[in-house]
């Protein structure tokens, strides 16, 4: 029973949740909820070592969901459920796309998609920051530095290094500086 759950909830994942791997996230989070297949603290390191290893971390997230849950059969089951909603939508989308390629609704239609995967995003970093951040002027400062990355586009290392800033200078706050602030 177990397998059909996994395969359906990734399945899920891979057919709603578009802005890529990042926008599983809530899914993610919602599965560990219901199901307790893994807890918060490890869907964190979940996440962490996806982005820091090869290949697509909605892709790598599921494998190790899958892994943790129901072992190797249930890491391929997650990795092919996830995957497969993206294997039908792009066949059948390329072949439309071609064909209404200069549609207004088509193009509203993608133009809307945009916020929304910014906004699922938004309430995926809130929500993992929130047990960490209690201080308005972290919020802040994490604040200042997403509108400045948002205005400019750059290589993903530049986001990397201004994360690793911000997250030394928050420890630094918290652990040194927050009794005398």
């Amino acid at each position: 029973m177990i397998y059909l759950h996994l395969f359906l909830e990734f399945f899920k994942i891979g057919l709603f949740s578009f802005g890529g791997g990042y926008a599983t996230i809530p899914f993610l989070y919602h599965i560990s909820q219901v199901y307790s297949w893994y807890s918060l603290d490890e869907l964190t390191q979940m996440v962490a070592v996806a982005s820091i290893t090869p290949g697509p971390v909605g892709i790598n997230v599921a494998t190790y969901a899958g892994l943790k849950s129901a072992g190797i059969p249930g890491s391929a089951l997650a990795t092919l459920a996830e995957m497969l909603p993206s294997l039908i939508l792009v066949i059948i989308v390329s072949k439309l796309l071609r064909k209404f390629s200069d549609n207004f609704y088509v193009k509203s239609l993608i133009q809307t998609l945009k916020p929304i995967s910014c906004g699922l995003l938004t309430s995926v970093a809130i929500g993992l920051l929130k047990p960490e951040i209690n201080d308005i002027k972290a919020i802040v400062l994490i604040s200042i530095l997403l509108l400045i990355s948002w205005k400019s586009k750059r290589d993903p290392l530049f986001y990397i290094v201004i994360s690793a800033i911000v997250g030394v200078v928050l420890v630094f706050m918290k652990n040194y500086l927050y009794p005398f602030l």
